[in-house]
């Protein structure tokens, strides 16, 4: 019980956001190396030892994508108090949408060779495409979509929850039934959406073959200066008056319903803007690993993204980020090592996070900075003395 309120407790958390003023030059250090990177790749040849591979840009791709994602649960855990773990749900919609934009640009060059419907539609017989797919073939529709569906289906679910004054450990159960049932549902052939295998075989994406490493690049790019936008957007946010309330929220929403504020209404569209930001990740995640599976949906994925805030220091917003990328780069190096346990690992490492290190990695800095500041400043009365 002691650990379950460890989870959900916020005391900790610093209300002025220290780490709001250090936005600024960690998106400038995040563009200064995704540039860096990307220079690396096109400009030095291959036997340079500076040079930086088409596969390590695809996987730090890959790592940003997390990084939003983690950075849309941090929103509305760590200024909220809303433990999600269903927002592997909104990632994987986002990424359903890019992907049917990405299948009806194969056209013609699918394995049947049909220049309307998907090689799934065609080797389960069906003779036309399905109303949803229609106008997918259009990338702003693809993008109106991206957005769209898990918003709308966060404004839905958030209204019937947080109206009905769902919260704790009730409400995390509840994300995660969530997901599991968009799972199932997406496995089974009759939805339309590829079942068990997903979405893929993507040839190109806006006329650019999705094979050249400057497509790699460019959607690299894209990712980076995405991230950036997100995180100033949200900064900007969670300092405004709305942002204080939210705040107030988390602390106390009794109080803050109690002097007037509909508390339900903030919370359902903070939770919304978080839905929007996973989904986009979702979307700029298919293209650059090239399949969109029912697997996205899994319960196991959206508790990943809990630890990953955990590790990197929620209500931090870069303390997400962080975390997203460091745990995922652990993941990459120790599943070679030992793919069967993994999972305990990283299980054990949210446990030692949550009760030892509650503050995650930017605690740890914050902690740093605070003793290094106490000890300047007693050098300095020792010298005036």
């Amino acid at each position: 019980m002691s650990f379950l309120n460890s989870v959900f407790s916020t005391k900790w958390l610093d209300r002025g956001d220290q780490a709001g003023s250090r936005t600024m030059p960690f998106v400038l250090l995040l563009l200064v190396v995704t540039f860096l990177a990307s220079f690396c790749n096109l400009a030095l040849p291959a036997d340079s030892v500076f040079y930086v591979s088409t596969y390590t840009i695809t996987l730090l791709g890959k790592y940003l994508c997390y990084a939003m994602l983690a950075l849309a649960v941090d929103i509305i855990w760590g200024y909220c108090g809303i433990l999600s773990l269903g927002h592997g749900a909104f990632f994987a919609l986002g990424g359903y949408a890019m992907g049917m934009y990405l299948m009806r640009q194969i056209g013609d060059r699918g394995v049947y060779g049909n220049p309307e419907l998907p090689d799934f539609m065609v080797f389960l017989n069906w003779t036309e495409l399905p109303w949803f797919w229609q106008g997918m073939d259009q990338f702003w529709v693809a993008m109106v979509m991206v957005a769209l569906v898990p918003g709308l289906l966060a404004y839905v679910f958030g209204w019937l929850a947080f109206r009905s004054r769902v919260t704790g450990v009730y409400l995390s159960i509840i994300t995660q039934a969530l997901t599991y049932a968009l799972l199932l549902s997406f496995f089974r052939n009759e939805m339309g959406f590829g079942g068990n295998n997903g979405l893929t075989d993507f040839k190109d994406i806006l006329g650019f073959s999705l094979q050249e490493d400057s497509t790699r690049i460019g959607l690299f790019i894209t990712t980076a200066l995405m991230l950036s936008l997100v995180l100033i957007a949200s900064h900007a946010i969670l300092k405004s008056r709305f942002g204080k309330v939210i705040v107030a929220i988390r602390d106390g929403e009794d109080r803050a319903r109690f002097i007037g504020y509909r508390t339900e209404r903030y919370k359902v569209w903070l939770f919304v803007y978080s839905a929007v930001i996973a989904g986009v990740a979702g979307a700029l995640y298919v293209p650059q690993v090239g399949i969109i599976n029912p697997g996205e949906f899994s319960p196991v994925n959206s508790i990943e993204i809990v630890i990953w805030v955990a590790v990197g220091g929620r209500g931090t917003l870069i303390g997400a980020v962080i975390g997203a990328i460091l745990v995922n780069y652990a993941k990459t190096r120790f599943t070679a090592i030992m793919p069967d346990g993994w999972l305990f690992a990283l299980g054990a490492l949210f446990v030692l996070v949550t009760l030892y290190l509650p503050k995650g990695i930017m605690g740890l800095f914050d902690q740093f900075n605070e003793r290094r500041n106490k000890n300047k400043a007693v050098d300095v009365q020792e010298t005036a003395s």
